[in-house]
């Protein structure tokens, strides 16, 4: 276990910087005492040491120089003023790990040192149940041990994969944002169900539940969605004419439209910092 024996500072005790501690300890990747969250509101540290046993501070530099792996786990518009509040405690031995969206590696690594091992992570919300994915890309000083660390991490809420960076801005937009595209299909396919008869609960269950068995169907099978869809349709039957209205509906087109624009939108805001 790449893990075994280091330390983990955790900077930012909100909903995101929570699941990952929660993940962390419950697969066993480092125990209560070798992590250290630090945040600006006290009683949220205390809620936090109150549930994980954790050590608690709302020093940063306490929390980076006690860590051997530093997760960032701050809002975008605080970055720049937390890395200069640690750019003293950083050393070149430890791995960064920023999960804030649109903030570069290189934005990191001007303010804490050429020397930094950097990552920079993508994940999203379904993190929160233990079902996300997050996108991982490398610093220049980061090694692939230092990837291998970084995915055992968000593996523990989820899975993980790793791209370049210049294609994070398109994991933003598909991964990132793609979970509110999830709930507006699952909301109008319950809301096809009420119209159709069926009580709000009911259908509601049946939308959700038929949208998570075909993504883990569509995962575990290893097919193709296409081969998958094919199995479903039958020569005349309901879903053929289901889909055909779908595809009337350009269904195909408007998801990937807003992939696209979801996109361009992370690349301006990115731009502007």
């Amino acid at each position: 276990m790449v893990l075994k024996g280091r330390k983990i500072g955790i900077i930012g005790g909100g909903k995101m910087g929570e699941v990952l501690l929660s993940g962390i300890i419950s697969h066993k990747l480092a125990s209560a005492k070798d992590i250290v969250v630090s945040d600006t509101v006290a009683q949220r540290l205390e809620e936090l040491k109150k549930t994980y046993r954790v050590r608690v501070t709302s020093d940063n530099n306490k929390t980076v120089r006690q860590g051997d792996i530093i997760i960032l786990a701050v809002k975008p518009q605080n970055m720049a003023e937390v890395l200069e509040g640690i750019a003293g405690a950083v050393s070149g031995e430890k791995i960064i790990i920023s999960i804030a969206a649109g903030i570069t590696t290189k934005f990191i690594e001007t303010r804490l040192g050429k020397s930094a091992r950097v990552i920079r992570v993508m994940p999203n919300t379904p993190a929160l149940v233990g079902e996300g994915v997050a996108a991982l890309a490398a610093g220049a000083k980061a090694t692939a041990q230092n990837i291998n660390v970084a995915g055992q991490i968000f593996d523990s809420v989820g899975i993980t994969v790793v791209v370049k960076e210049a294609l994070m801005d398109a994991v933003t937009g598909l991964s990132g944002s793609g979970p509110a595209y999830a709930f507006v299909i699952i909301e109008a396919l319950a809301d096809a169900g009420v119209r159709m008869g069926l009580g709000r609960d009911i259908a509601l269950t049946l939308s959700a539940q038929t949208m998570l068995g075909a993504a883990r169907l569509c995962i575990e099978s290893g097919k193709h969605p296409a081969e998958l869809k094919d199995m479903v349709t039958s020569p005349g039957g309901t879903t053929i004419a289901g889909l055909k209205a779908l595809e009337d509906g350009k269904i195909r087109a408007t998801l990937m439209a807003a992939v696209e624009a979801a996109t361009l939108r992370s690349k301006e805001l990115g731009s502007a910092k």
